[in-house]
């Protein structure tokens, strides 16, 4: 009986010395946060941000998914009366529409050139720019400095198999020639209106365009 009420005083101690020790520890963990409280603030605000960042291409998957189902078309006046960012949305839109299933409109400050990103059903990387003029034809034209930014950044720093430049202006001779030098893409007046209102991908229009890869060896959730 004795040895038996020692081994139970014993276990009581243990644990009346467990709850002292953590009776400290939260005391000094209630103390260290109530002397720096901006940190869980902060700690807050990441994760803010983080879930809306998930909710927003949750929500972004979800719209592409159903635009190729339904079917997208623009006309020109619809896209001439668009803000800037809503021309970027239409080209993320319409590259959605085509099959891209990871069509993302990533543009703003910061971009370093890329408005719209995406890989196409033959597994291509896609990093678009746009050039949203509001005069269309009579507005600025698109010229070699805008050219020289993407290629800066399209293949170097964004990785893209494909570059492309769209705009519902202008692309005079200088900056074309540029463009087929350095192998990039333009979309012009012309060729925007045949992509925005047919049915044909982006991809069937656009010529030389870099053999398609393998799912493999490049899948969309290593790009974005």
């Amino acid at each position: 009986m004795s040895r038996r009420r020692r081994g139970g005083d014993e276990e009581l101690l243990v644990a009346l010395g467990v709850l002292v020790v953590v009776g400290l520890v939260l005391v000094k963990v209630g103390r260290w946060v109530w002397a720096h409280w901006w940190v869980l603030v902060v700690l807050g605000l990441v994760a803010a941000a983080t879930l809306a960042t998930w909710c927003y291409r949750r929500i972004d998957q979800i719209r592409s998914a159903q635009l190729r189902v339904e079917g997208l078309t623009y006309s020109l006046g619809q896209i001439d009366a668009m803000h800037h960012s809503a021309f970027e949305h239409a080209i993320r839109d319409l590259l959605a529409r085509d099959g891209s299933r990871d069509a993302l409109r990533c543009g703003g400050r910061g971009n370093l050139g890329a408005d719209v990103k995406g890989h196409d059903p033959q597994g291509r990387y896609w990093v678009i720019q746009c050039k949203h003029r509001r005069n269309g034809l009579t507005g600025s034209a698109v010229g070699t400095p805008d050219l020289q930014t993407l290629n800066g950044t399209g293949r170097p720093v964004h990785k893209g198999d494909v570059v492309v430049l769209v705009t519902n202006g202008r692309v005079p001779a200088p900056a074309q020639r540029f463009a087929r030098q350095q192998r990039l893409h333009l979309v012009d007046r012309h060729l925007l209106e045949q992509w925005a209102r047919g049915r044909r991908p982006l991809w069937e229009l656009l010529p030389a365009l870099p053999a398609p890869r393998k799912p493999s060896r490049r899948g969309p959730a290593t790009r974005l």
